[in-house]
């Protein structure tokens, strides 16, 4: 894995400096410790950090063509990369090395911007081509890899696998953007293409930007999409045989590497299904490694465990202490924009489990997404089945009343918990799932913003997200429709954000077979009733799995990796959260309603209220506001007042 970062004048031919583009690089120098390049021409400056994995000896980058007009900087894997050098040997290209970094440069001589629809993997690059003095930037059908753009005022383009690489340039303004904190205080990340800062982007996912200089930046143009079908007529016994042989060619093309190669093991479903085929196709020991945590109510790692003896593999465990909360700070100079997802902690510490032993290691991420296994989702199917059954016009102000006057339970099993239940049937089926989805709902943004803020947001709601991805989801099933969502957002957003910047931390890879875009693709063909049905979740999956998995393990309830944060802010972060809230860089920024943040901090410590999510939520927006604001020197000022 690596890390790239570039300039280019779009206006004119005017010199890059190289102390300025060095220092760009260097900021990312955790994704790529094994060496770092530069090209420099006219207007160019391309800068690459390398994390050695495949051809560690002829495949530095920058990389060119034959006669150097055409030069790369790429970050990620092409897993088909060995199929497609034949085919562009037979059109005439010379290859010098034997790296899938070079068939980029080929692949775009051959087939200009229709490239990437041809590269099966995870990857984000850009491209300079002398002879058409054309700038092309690229992203994953996925998301997997990250690449942020900036178009500064002076007419030159800046680009980096990471925030902090844009913020170095000087011309690059850092101003936070009303709209971007909207979204993260309703998302808990920032979902793209937008970023905290007004000026910069995030390239989407399955999109392609092409720039042209002299010529004005264009919208990014979108090269691929899921499109839930929903029309395979596949019998189910056809589709679990499919699913397993998907699954294998998947982990197969994943497992080549030059260096030492492992996967994550929680003892979830997803990552037990990855680890199961890898030794299904390994001659050697498959090493895992997995964590536990010394309270075992958030402990998986026997069944990790017992994945690991089944199939022999090399595993490694490290305990992690359950109040393991040093890394508050340490997250927020890593994540570079406001992110709130507190799996993030034991995320950085498997990852930095891996890399003492491996360099390249699979997880399971994606299956939730494609499977169908979040409990959110059987609960959003049950309530549109009740939804299908009135019209919103009657449903909204009956189930809005009683949504009203209903007293709240959070204390309540779900069932009992009606008054949920009943504003959830008084919305659209995208409103009750962006409320949801929520970290903080309409009415507690509502009331945590200043009116000074909301004057900023001009009328603007997170909700826009949904509508405008629902508008293109191309589905109308209840289920299809959400993981739609999914994709486009809490993927992307949280979870591929997540994984990237924790594992690069530690200068390690982290392959995602379950998000091959191939075996994607054919699971959005499937009938929603594949993947859940009634109380059970990835039907599909674990009925595929059952030969090779234990039946309490593929059954079991889903834990995921949480933290207990309530208990936190009960005891050992009580005045940290305090003192953030309340006197910090966040009640400084004007942006915030002090009276309704000492009633959440209250609520909270009686136990009359569980704001734990959005306690974390405000706590990390701090610590990415001290972060920013301390950059000093590696960094243009930042811009926070209203």
């Amino acid at each position: 894995m690596c890390g790239i970062a570039g300039i280019v004048d779009l206006k004119g031919k005017r010199e890059v400096s190289r102390a300025l583009l060095s220092r760009m690089n260097q900021t990312q120098v955790h994704r790529g410790p094994d060496a770092g390049g530069l090209h420099f021409e006219p207007g160019v400056g391309l800068g690459h950090r390398r994390l050695s994995i495949i051809d560690l000896a002829t495949g530095q980058q920058p990389l060119a063509n034959e006669d150097g007009s055409v030069v790369v900087v790429f970050n990620g894997e092409i897993y088909n990369y060995q199929a497609l050098i034949p085919e562009l040997t037979q059109l005439g290209h010379v290859f010098r090395t034997k790296s899938d970094t070079e068939v980029i440069v080929h692949a775009w001589e051959a087939w200009g911007e229709a490239c990437v629809e041809r590269f099966r993997g995870m990857f984000a690059f850009a491209l300079w081509d002398r002879n058409r003095e054309t700038l092309f930037l690229a992203r994953d059908r996925l998301g997997v890899k990250p690449l942020y753009y900036a178009l500064l005022g002076d007419g030159q383009l800046v680009f980096g696998s990471e925030l902090k690489a844009l913020a170095v340039h000087p011309g690059f303004a850092r101003e936070l953007d009303p709209l971007a904190i909207e979204d993260y205080f309703a998302f808990g990340y920032i979902p793209d293409p937008r970023t905290v800062y007004r000026m910069a982007r995030k390239l989407a996912p399955g999109h392609t930007l092409t720039v042209r200089r002299g010529a004005s930046v264009p919208a990014p143009r979108e090269y691929w999409d899921v499109r839930f079908t929903l029309d395979n007529p596949i019998g189910e016994a056809d589709a679990q045989a499919e699913l397993v042989e998907r699954l294998r060619e998947s982990v197969r093309l994943r497992m080549i590497s030059e260096v030492p190669l492992g996967a994550f093991l929680s003892g979830g479903v997803d990552s037990s299904a990855v680890v199961a085929t890898m030794a299904g196709v390994s001659e050697q020991p498959v090493n895992t490694c997995s964590i536990s945590f010394s309270d075992p109510a958030y402990d998986e790692s026997a069944y990790a465990r017992r994945v690991a003896e089944r199939y022999r593999t090399r595993h490694f465990v490290d305990n992690v202490d359950s109040d393991d909360f040093g890394l508050v700070d340490a997250l927020a100079r890593i994540y570079d924009e406001p992110y709130a997802d507190s799996s993030a902690i034991p995320t950085y510490r498997v990852c930095q489990l891996a890399r003492r032993h491996v360099t390249v290691a699979l997880s399971g991420d994606g299956g939730d997404e494609s499977f169908g296994g979040y409990r959110r989702y059987r609960f959003h199917t049950m309530e549109e089945r009740l939804r299908s059954m009135l019209p919103l016009s009657v449903r909204r102000p009956a189930f809005g009343l009683l949504g009203r006057v209903y007293p709240k339970a959070d204390w309540a099993p779900q069932v009992f918990r009606a008054k949920t239940t009943f504003q959830a049937l008084a919305r659209s089926s995208v409103e009750a799932y962006f409320h949801t989805a929520s970290i903080l709902s309409n009415e507690m943004r509502g009331r945590l913003y200043s009116n000074a803020f909301k004057a900023e947001l001009g009328g603007y709601n997170a909700a826009e997200v949904f509508h405008g991805h629902a508008a293109r989801a191309g589905t109308e099933d209840a289920l299809g429709l959400v993981q739609y969502l999914d994709f486009k957002t809490y993927l992307v957003g949280d979870i591929n954000t997540k994984v990237d910047r924790a594992s690069m931390a530690h200068s390690l890879e982290v392959r995602e077979p379950l998000m091959d875009h191939p075996l994607v693709e054919w699971l959005a063909s499937l009938p929603s009733s594949l993947k859940v049905r009634g109380n059970e979740s990835k039907r599909l999956l674990k009925k595929a799995m059952e030969p090779q998995l234990p039946h309490d393990l593929l059954y079991r309830r889903k834990m995921g990796f949480a933290v207990p944060l309530a208990r936190w802010f009960r005891g050992p972060l009580r005045s940290r959260v305090r003192d953030a809230l309340l006197d910090g860089r966040l009640a400084e920024t004007g942006w915030f309603n002090s009276a309704y943040l000492a009633q959440l901090l209250a609520q909270h410590d009686s136990g009359v209220r569980e704001h734990s999510h959005a306690l974390w939520t405000l706590l990390m927006f701090d610590a990415f506001l001290r972060n920013a604001m301390e950059a000093g020197e590696t960094a243009s000022p930042l811009k926070v007042a209203v």
